[in-house]
């Protein structure tokens, strides 16, 4: 069949159409068929017990580890053949990050085989099995993301398709698992903090999945079983992560792309000095924030109240920096005339969705504790620190993904450095000729030896060129051609000496607020939750409905943090 012209033929789209609606069906149903038996055994579903769950999962990742098995040995096979990368996925700092990450779920992975073999009488042999399985498949999966998260499939693109998806919602489904264990964890634990707060008026039964024997070594038991939980955040954005690097592979398969040279953006710490020192103090005051936080929450109600008022104020002051910083950077970006970037890219596509998308999570819960603040009868003085607390997540996330969105979509400066390219006419002999000489020959008003030209500077770079000789107005064309030189001169340094200064803000800017997501990251992913602590929100919606909300908004709103800072890393290289 011949295709029309401008558009792909029809029997060429329609099947690889059918193959990736048919795929996306099929992830789907696999992810919802295990998300059902994870909340089977979340809530104790009669007949559904952990080892059902856990041989689900360990399916799905040896289906996975033989795929990805065939995948590298037809790749080995053909490594003389030229393949089509997509310069924008797969970062070298995005790798770096999944590994860090992949090095601390091998080490969870270690604690939880050294507790499968302390309560080894009680457990069943799927726990076992299971963090070897993980551990095999965290190692191969990086390998695989290291040297191939780039590809574009052009080949067997049909069964491509189902092993990458197959890859995407198996990662999907170990977060969501990393997720429910670790939120069944932090619920226990604020359990235990209202029992000690003395709240009477909740119903507290604490959801033990605890080992029904006796551990045959005391001390390693606690170190193992403290130590999972810690790790736990870490597991977490390794599978969110190594998910959305297989979900672009997934997009880019059969994927035409426009061959052009991309520019690389290394990290370079010169010129952010004042936006790292900022973003230092923030993260070293979080982290001794999250400390005291932790020691004195569920101690009596006055240093809860004390913690949480801590808290409160540390927030707001870091979150009104954060909303004053990406103002000023919107305000540059208003200032500038540079076009955007709308070409056909799936990377930049889900870092925008994730972006608003996860965002959502967090906006949740703030519009929920600002509703029960208005709602409430009784207001507890550390309680009125929540409303700009709240306040301010919203309007900060949104001015965030604001700059963040508009600075990946923002076209890349061609010029390696602040050196613009001049394109030079001249005219010798009745011969049109186009030179570039070298920008301080044409700036110290210097040409080629030989050429015979003297270069003429003129606005819109068009230059023209005069031969030398007995010409009587050669000396008169020369002081001309030496003021406008020096006027140009002035002009393009003092262009370029404010190009610079915005640059440099900007970049100070993305360093800061990479360091602000960071260390904002932190308190959720390590169980300074306030959302659990406040205790006004369960009061104004109940206990179980507000727990439940807070489950399921803030695994969103711990991702999106790791996320920004991400694409913020990425901003700061490309700007």
């Amino acid at each position: 069949m011949e295709k029309a012209t401008g558009s792909p033929s029809v029997g060429g789209s329609y099947p690889q159409k059918n193959a990736e609606i048919l795929s996306s069906q099929y992830g789907i149903n696999l992810f919802l068929a295990g998300l059902l038996l994870t909340f089977a055994w979340a809530v104790h579903a009669v007949g559904i017990s952990k080892s059902h769950l856990l041989s689900y999962l360990i399916t799905l990742m040896l289906i996975q580890l033989l795929w990805m098995l065939w995948y590298l040995g037809r790749s080995c096979t053909q490594r003389r053949l030229i393949r089509d990368k997509d310069t924008h996925a797969g970062a070298r700092w995005l790798k770096c990050g999944i590994t860090l990450f992949a090095v601390i779920t091998l080490i969870l992975d270690s604690f939880k085989i050294g507790y499968y073999i302390d309560f080894s009488n009680c457990l069943s042999a799927t726990e076992g099995i299971f963090p070897v399985t993980h551990a095999v498949h965290t190692i191969l999966q990086v390998y695989f993301l290291w040297c191939h998260a780039k590809d574009i499939i052009q080949s067997f693109k049909t069964l491509e398709r189902f092993g990458v998806i197959h890859s995407v919602f198996t990662n999907l489904l170990l977060w969501t698992n990393g997720v429910l264990t670790e939120s069944k964890h932090q619920l226990n634990e604020h359990k235990e903090r209202l029992i000690t707060l003395g709240f009477g008026n909740i119903t507290i039964v604490l959801d033990d999945h605890a080992p029904q024997c006796n551990c045959t070594t005391t001390t390693l038991c606690s170190i193992f079983s403290q130590g999972i939980y810690y790790l736990y955040p870490f597991n977490i954005e390794y599978h969110i992560l190594a998910s959305t690097m297989l979900y672009v592979l997934w997009k880019n398969i059969g994927r035409k792309v426009e061959h052009h040279q991309q520019h690389k953006t290394p990290f370079k710490f010169h010129g952010i000095t004042v936006g790292m020192i900022f973003g230092l103090v923030v993260l070293t005051s979080t982290i001794a924030i999250v400390v005291v936080y932790l020691i004195q929450i569920g101690r009596s109600k006055i240093k809860s109240e004390l913690a949480l008022t801590m808290f409160y104020l540390h927030a707001i002051f870091v979150l009104a920096l954060m909303c004053t910083a990406g103002i000023v950077a919107l305000l540059i970006y208003r200032l500038e005339d540079r076009s955007l970037d709308n070409s056909k890219n799936p990377a930049r596509k889900l870092d925008a969705e994730l972006l608003v998308g996860t965002a959502a999570g967090s906006w949740l819960l703030s519009w929920g504790s600002i509703l029960a603040i208005i709602c409430a009868q009784a207001h507890p003085k550390y309680t009125w620190y929540n409303l700009p607390y709240s306040i301010l997540v919203i309007i900060e996330k949104y001015i965030q993904n604001l700059f963040i969105i508009e600075s990946i979509h923002r076209e890349q400066e061609k010029a390696n450095d602040d050196i613009k390219t001049l394109r030079i006419v001249t005219i010798s002999r009745g011969s049109t000729l186009s030179l570039t000489p070298a920008y301080k020959e044409i700036y110290n008003g210097r040409v080629a030896p030989g050429s015979g030209e003297v270069p003429c500077l003129l606005k819109g770079s068009v230059l023209c060129g005069r031969e030398r000789g007995g010409d009587a107005k050669a000396e008169t064309s020369q002081e001309k051609g030496s003021v406008m030189h020096s006027a140009s001169d002035v002009s393009f340094y003092s262009g370029n000496s404010a190009a610079n200064s915005k640059r440099r803000i900007l970049k100070n800017i993305a360093a800061f607020l990479f360091l602000c997501n960071l260390s904002l990251w932190i308190p959720p992913a390590f169980g300074c939750r306030p959302e659990y602590d406040n205790g006004l929100e369960e009061i104004v919606f109940g206990f179980e409905p507000w727990i439940i909300v807070v489950n399921l908004a803030m695994p969103f709103s711990i991702f999106y943090r790791m996320h920004s800072a991400a694409s913020l890393f990425e901003v700061n290289c490309k700007t």
